[in-house]
C-alpha cells in the first residue's frame, strides 16, 4: 500500500437492482484534508461510504484508501481507518467506558494506548464513564460514536451524516471537535445534508442522485454562480403569490424560499444586478406587491447547488 492520496475514486458505480446508487463517481482526498461529501438523502452518500469502508463492493470503477484497493487490500484498509456510521451503533448496555475498551480491543490496542486522540472528546464524556450508553443523550452518544472510531488512532476517519438528529448545539461542539482533530493532520472524510457544515471543510463534492455535481472548495463552487441573484423579501402573507409572479417574469431562471426570503436568479448571464433588481422591484409593483427589499446579493453554496441539480446529468464536470 503506497503513499499519495489519501483517496482516490475514479468512475465508481453502484447499482440496487435497476436503481443505480452510485453513478460515475470520480474525486480524490488529499492527506490531511476536511473532505465533505455533502447532498441530500438518497444522494448516495451512505453507499459510496460503505464502498470506502470496504462494506460492499462496487460494480463498476476503482476506489482507493490509503494506497489500498477497497476490494483486494480491505484488511490492511480496515486496521487503519475509522468509521462512524449514521446511525448511533455502539452496545446500548454497556458503559461508555466499556463501549470504549471493547472497540480497542477489536483493533488489538487498549483503551490507554489511545487517550491522547480522543482526549480532548473523552475529556467531555468521562463524567459519565459508568451510564450506560443507551442513557446517553443524542449529543453525548455522538461524542461516544466518534471516540469509539478514533480510539484505536487510525490514520484516515470516515464520518457519515455524524450530526444529523442532534441539536444545534451539539452539531457545532462537533464540528469544532472536528477541526481540531483535523488540525492535528488526521484526515477526515465527513458527508452531510447542512450546507452550513459545507462550509466548515477545506473542499466538498455536491452529490445528487449518485452523481458527483462539481468538487471544489465551498467559497469557489459559490463564486461560480453563473447569473444574477437577487434577494426579495416580502410581507409573510404575500410569500406565495410573491414565487409565482416571480416566476412569471419573462426573464427568471429560477425562484426559491431561502429562510425569510425568496431568491430569484435571472437567466441573463451578462445582465447587471442592480438594472435586474430594479425590474423586478417594478415588476413587483405593477403586480400589486411591495416588496420590503429587492438586493442583488452574493450567491451561496446552497444557491449553486440547487442550480446544479437543475442541470441536466453530465452537464457538470465530476
Amino acid at each position: 500500500m503506497s503513499a499519495g492520496p489519501a483517496v482516490v475514486v475514479d468512475r465508481l458505480a453502484k447499482r440496487f437492482g435497476a436503481s443505480p446508487a452510485i453513478a460515475d463517481a470520480s474525486f480524490s482526498v488529499a492527506p490531511g484534508e476536511l473532505f465533505g461529501l455533502v447532498g441530500p438523502d438518497g444522494a448516495g452518500k451512505t453507499t459510496l461510504f460503505r464502498i470506502l469502508t470496504t462494506l460492499l463492493v462496487p460494480d463498476a470503477g476503482t476506489a482507493t484508501v490509503l494506497g489500498g484497493d477497497v476490494v483486494r487490500d480491505l484488511w490492511e484498509i480496515r486496521a487503519r481507518v475509522g468509521y462512524m456510521p449514521g446511525r448511533f451503533s455502539l452496545y446500548p448496555d454497556l458503559t461508555v467506558e466499556e463501549n470504549l475498551r471493547f472497540f480497542a480491543s477489536v483493533f488489538g490496542t487498549s483503551l490507554e494506548a489511545g487517550r491522547q486522540l480522543i482526549a480532548p472528546i473523552y475529556d467531555q464524556i468521562a463524567p459519565f464513564a459508568d451510564r450506560r450508553a443507551a442513557a446517553l443523550s443524542g449529543g453525548m452518544k455522538q461524542k461516544l460514536a466518534l471516540s469509539c472510531a478514533l480510539v484505536h488512532r487510525p490514520e484516515l476517519l470516515f464520518l457519515d451524516e455524524p450530526t444529523t438528529g442532534v441539536d444545534a448545539v451539539s452539531r457545532r461542539e462537533f464540528w469544532d471537535l472536528l477541526g481540531t482533530l483535523r488540525a492535528s493532520g488526521l484526515t477526515i472524510v465527513v458527508s452531510t445534508p447542512y450546507m452550513d457544515e459545507a462550509t466548515r471543510c477545506d473542499r466538498v463534492a455536491l452529490m445528487q442522485r449518485g452523481r458527483i455535481l462539481t468538487v471544489d472548495t465551498p467559497a469557489a463552487i459559490a463564486a461560480d454562480y453563473p447569473h444574477p441573484l437577487i434577494e426579495v423579501r416580502v410581507q409573510p402573507a404575500d410569500r406565495v403569490r410573491a414565487i409565482a409572479v416571480l416566476r412569471a417574469f419573462p426573464d427568471s431562471q429560477s425562484v426559491f424560499p431561502f429562510g425569510e426570503s425568496l431568491h430569484y436568479t435571472d437567466r441573463r448571464a451578462t445582465a447587471d444586478p442592480t438594472v435586474v433588481a430594479a425590474e423586478l422591484s417594478t415588476h413587483l409593483v405593477r403586480e400589486g406587491l411591495s416588496a420590503t427589499t429587492v438586493t442583488p446579493i452574493a450567491a451561496t453554496i446552497e444557491d449553486r447547488f440547487m442550480a446544479l441539480m437543475g442541470e441536466p446529468d453530465g452537464a457538470v464536470a465530476a
